[in-house]
């Protein structure tokens, strides 16, 4: 059975869950909680965000959005960085 994952749009200051700076994830596992940041190489790598977002220890706000508007906004960061397959 796969994973199930959160996924959070990282809204800084002017920023909206549309239009955010980063995207990042939470893997439920088997073995307990993963949490990962989407690079500029379009790469998941582990990342404290979401943590620290939960211990009010991060200057943005995380906002839950679903796993289509994930992929969209994964699709969009691949534009404005120029990431080729």
């Amino acid at each position: 059975m796969p994973d199930e994952v959160s996924y959070y749009a990282i809204v800084g200051a002017g920023r909206t869950a549309q239009a955010p700076s980063g995207l990042a994830r939470r893997v439920h596992a088997v073995t307990g909680p993963v949490d990962e940041a989407l690079r500029r190489d379009l790469t998941w790598q582990p990342d404290a965000a979401i943590v620290e977002w939960e211990y009010g220890e991060v200057g943005a706000d995380l906002v839950e959005i679903s796993q289509a508007a994930a992929e969209r906004l994964i699709a969009g960061f691949r534009v404005l960085w120029d990431v080729r397959d």
